[in-house]
């Protein structure tokens, strides 16, 4: 593999001391920050995470003050500036990828460096991992996960789950049951060492999403650079995806990955991998009529021929797959009727939700008859209708197949995640996750990472949605200043980011080598007869 600037040609740095090389060749005030950052997450976490309800390594220490009180405070202070430095890294690291300087390896690198102290680091921004652990013991044990709850269970599995979901059945797939299952299986009653286990699983997603991003921004029109940027290093991905051992990342990291492989015309081995994805999560699945189009616009034939050819080759791989995932994990569809099990969460993130709470306090309580939950049932119904109106209509423009096809299946996966009858902010990866590959302009880009950091801090560390609190409540006024904060910070994010990043010891990096290391280098002898190896332009849009 070779570099190119102003015509003079330098081979680039590969194997581990690649590796190695271009990690140093990060500047220490990008890439520091962010480790100190996820460091400090990680101890603040101990005390103002999501933390276990009895921790057997703390308890009964000094340790535990940070759990209570002036200590808690503290560890809430901790966490919050640890954040910050994570954020602070990742701008910083983003206007060097904006103008080109960067690419996707090193973002990749840095994104790895600002993960590892995360892998060890209590639960964070949600207690859903309890629960995975609840569902897989549930299985594991004999009973049907798909008609019990973590009550069924001893302690401490089910003590730590969330009172709102102790009778609530598994929602997920069954890979994502048999993950659970076999981490249960490995550790036992001990929570701690199953919620890393849980966590180490979900950051094979992220892994497969590094691997699905070239591809996808090759198709897609965008740069591997900024794409990676916007879904591997970003701290709605890494502090709550990763932190919080979401298996939304496991999900988006294979549907990514199987959009590739459909678009690099390998349609049954993509198919496949939307199956194991929709074995995760269900969300998956929305993908799977605009693939059929894909493909269908690659065969010969009749319009409707094409598309029943089509939709019977990627169905039955989808089938294939998703059977055999179901039988090894030993259960059976049930969990798709408790998919409706999100219902009693209110988030403002759900636009239904949104309305019919500002809407009901507003006028709707003035109105004889009408009660708070009846008014929520009928803007959440509402907006069923209304997505799959969406989901329909889109579908039906995507006929074309193509880059179209996918760029409509994202925003399909964008409108589940507003109208869906709950919304949590870790749903935003779904469309996000192939939306970073098409191409974007700087100011969209500053949008999404205000965005991004936006939706981290309406999410307390300790799972908490500040955004849950009613419109009627009357403590609910105490959080509409720190609202208004988390919106000012994501505008700083999107307007820091467009400023440049140049500091004076900095040497633009490219896949380990520095653009003066390759401008001095000397002019390689003419070969005669030779074939020419793989070239790389600096800047643009290599990754």
């Amino acid at each position: 593999m070779t570099a190119v600037v102003g015509g003079i040609t330098a081979p680039l740095a590969t194997g581990r001391d690649g590796w190695l090389g271009l990690l140093r060749r990060i500047p220490p005030r990008i890439l520091w920050p962010g480790v100190i950052g996820a460091a400090m997450l990680a101890a603040g976490g101990l005390g103002a995470g999501a933390i276990v309800r009895r921790d057997p390594l703390l308890s009964g220490t000094f340790m535990n003050a940070i759990r209570y009180g002036h200590g808690h405070d503290l560890a809430f202070m901790v966490l919050f500036v640890g954040l910050f430095l994570m954020v602070l890294s990742w701008v910083r690291l983003g206007r060097l990828v904006r103008v080109g300087t960067v690419g996707g390896r090193t973002v990749a690198l840095a994104a790895a460096a600002w993960t590892t102290p995360l892998i060890i680091a209590p639960p964070l921004y949600s207690r859903d991992v309890y629960s995975y652990l609840a569902q897989g013991a549930v299985a594991l044990r004999g009973f049907d996960p798909y008609a019990e709850g973590a009550s069924v269970l001893d302690l401490p599995l089910r003590g730590n789950v969330a009172g709102l979901w102790q009778e609530t059945p598994s929602p997920y797939g069954p890979l994502f049951l048999l993950l659970g299952k076999g981490t249960v299986f490995l550790t036992g009653d001990n929570v701690i060492l199953g919620a890393i286990l849980m966590r180490i699983a979900v950051l094979g997603g992220l892994a497969l999403l590094v691997l699905a991003i070239p591809g996808l921004t090759r198709h897609l029109g965008g740069r591997a650079p900024v794409a990676m940027w916007l879904t591997v290093a970003n701290p709605l991905v890494l502090a709550l995806g990763i932190g919080g051992a979401h298996n939304d990342i496991l999900m988006v990291g294979l549907m990514a990955l199987g959009v590739v492989k459909v678009l690099d015309r390998k349609h049954l081995s993509g198919f496949a991998l939307i199956a194991l994805a929709t074995a995760v999560k269900a969300t998956a699945f929305l993908v799977v009529p605009f693939l059929v189009w894909v493909w269908a616009a690659r065969l010969s034939g009749p319009a409707r021929h094409r598309f029943l050819v089509a939709t019977a080759a990627g169905g039955a791989a989808f089938i294939v797959v998703f059977t055999a995932a179901t039988m090894v994990a030993g259960v059976d569809l049930g969990w798709i009727g408790v998919l409706k099990s999100q219902g009693p969460l209110l988030t403002w993130m759900s636009l239904p939700c949104a309305a019919a709470e500002i809407l009901f306090y507003t006028l709707g309580r003035h109105i004889p008859g009408w009660t708070h939950d009846g008014f929520l049932g009928f803007f959440r119904a509402a907006g069923m209708v209304v997505l799959l109106g969406v989901l329909v209509r889109q579908w039906w423009l995507a006929r074309e197949g193509g880059v179209d096809a996918v760029r409509r299946a994202t925003i399909a996966l964008l409108a589940a995640s507003l109208l869906a009858p709950s919304v949590l902010p870790w749903y935003f990866t779904w469309a996000l996750a192939l939306a970073a590959a098409f191409a974007w302009s700087d100011r969209w880009i500053a949008t999404l990472a205000g965005v991004s950091v936006w939706m981290v801090l309406v999410t307390l560390p300790d799972g908490t949605i500040v955004a849950r609190w009613t419109y009627g409540d009357m403590n609910g006024w105490v959080w509409w200043p720190y609202l208004a904060a988390t919106v000012a910070a994501g505008v700083w994010v999107g307007k820091s980011l467009l400023k440049p990043e140049a500091p004076p010891d900095l040497e633009p990096v490219v896949d380990g080598v520095t653009v003066t290391d390759v401008i001095h280098a000397p002019e390689p002898a003419p070969k005669a007869a030779a074939v020419p190896e793989p070239t790389r332009v600096v800047g643009g849009t290599g990754g």
